[in-house]
This record gives C-alpha cells, sequence and structure tokens, in this order.
C-alpha cells in the first residue's frame, strides 16, 4: 500500500459501529422487549413471526434474483433462509390460515416495499439488510429459543424452527464466516456510504416494526395498512 494511503475499514466493523445505537433500541423496542422479558403471549408472537415471515420472503426473493451479482453472492447463503422455517412454525402455532387471519402491521408493508424496490433499482442495498436480519439471527437466536420454549411451554421443538439450522453445525462460527463475506464484498466509498445509511434504515423500520406489533397482535389481514413515512438516515 502507498505511503499515506487511507485504509478503508471493513465493511462489517463499519456495519456495527454504524448502527449499534440503533440496534440496542431495536432490542427494547415493543415486542421484542417483551419477548426478551419472556412476556410474549401466542398470539403476539405469531404476529411477529407473520410479519416476519413477509420480510424474509421479500428480502430472499431479492438475494436469490439477483445471486449472480459478486455483491450479493458473497452474502447469499440458502442455508441462512428463514421463510421456509417462519411457515411451519406458524402452521403448528396458529395452524393453516395464519396468512388470512394475521394481518401486516405498516412498518412491515413499508419494508417489504422498501426491498422489492432494492431489487429493481438498488441490488448492492440488499446486503444491508442481510447484515441486519441474518447475522443477528445467528448472534441471538438460541437465546430467543430458550426462552421461547419456556413461554410457549413446547419441549418438543415444535413451533420453534425459526432458530434451527439443519445445515449449520456452529452457528458462531458461521457468524464469523458472515463477517468475512461482508468484508469481501467490493463496493466504492459512495456504495459502501449508501449500503451503512440502508442498514439504519432497516434498523429504524425494524424498530417501528416491533412497537406496532406490541399495540396490534391480531390485525385482521382483510384491510391492509398504508405503508409508515420513513425515509433513510
Amino acid at each position: 500500500m502507498p505511503a499515506g494511503a487511507r485504509v478503508r475499514p471493513r465493511l462489517a466493523e463499519s456495519l456495527r459501529v454504524a448502527t449499534r445505537p440503533l440496534h440496542a433500541e431495536v432490542e427494547r423496542a415493543g415486542v421484542m422487549a417483551a419477548l426478551i422479558r419472556g412476556q410474549c403471549g401466542l398470539a403476539t408472537y405469531c404476529a411477529l413471526l407473520r410479519n416476519l415471515h413477509a420480510l424474509y420472503a421479500a428480502l430472499e426473493s431479492a438475494l436469490t434474483a439477483h445471486a449472480a451479482d459478486p455483491r450479493i453472492a458473497r452474502v447469499c447463503f440458502p442455508e441462512l433462509w428463514r421463510e421456509a422455517a417462519i411457515t411451519a412454525d406458524l402452521r403448528v402455532l396458529h395452524g393453516e390460515r395464519w396468512a388470512q387471519d394475521i394481518g401486516l402491521v405498516p412498518s412491515t408493508v413499508t419494508y417489504v416495499e422498501r426491498l422489492r424496490r432494492l431489487g429493481q433499482e438498488q441490488p448492492a442495498g440488499l446486503v444491508a439488510h442481510a447484515y441486519v436480519r441474518y447475522l443477528g439471527d445467528l448472534s441471538g437466536g438460541q437465546t430467543l429459543r430458550r426462552m421461547l420454549a419456556q413461554v410457549l411451554q413446547r419441549d418438543d421443538g415444535y413451533g420453534l424452527q425459526f432458530y434451527e439450522y439443519p445445515r449449520i453445525r456452529d452457528a458462531r462460527a458461521f457468524a464469523d464466516r458472515f463477517r468475512a463475506a461482508l468484508n469481501a464484498v467490493e463496493l466504492d466509498e459512495q456504495s459502501t456510504a449508501r449500503v451503512i445509511d440502508e442498514a439504519r434504515f432497516g434498523f429504524q423500520l425494524h424498530a417501528a416494526m416491533f412497537r406496532e406489533l406490541a399495540d396490534v397482535a391480531d390485525r385482521p389481514a382483510a384491510a391492509e395498512p398504508e405503508p409508515v413515512q420513513l425515509r433513510p438516515v
């Protein structure tokens, strides 16, 4: 490296530092705070799963569609996909009509539309949302699983597939692999800044979604809400 050349921070570390305050906010927001305290009832948890299902379905569809893009390929790990696992959990915990019975809150609608738009116009931004979701799943999923097993009074594993990774032996090692993959994504300085802003926006939407879910655990699906008006910071 030439003398005096500036070393660009690695993407994983840049994302972690930039989103740390928002990450802490999300952990204390609405339904997530109740979940961590072990005070999340079945109806509320099913509402959370329903909204996460919509998010993962949009994200994983977009990642798959752009898997040939070198930037996306770095963070495209099908063994992390959660849509099918959440579907299985909702069938166990709620029943076959989960999609009809449980509605989406406004922030989820906004999030899904954002992911679809990125897939059409700025696929590199999907890297940010892969970071927001999958690294958090790998890092805190087992702790949440133990809490939920007690809250839902299930010791058979059914209804908890969201936290199971049959193709991953060591979640911590895979999280390190995911961070390394993020650091290998080739982005220029401007694109890196956009990805960081997109990750902040993702955390903002999560906080809004969790607050809304604390208030409406059983929203009817017939009347789909209007998206909330949030903009990337």
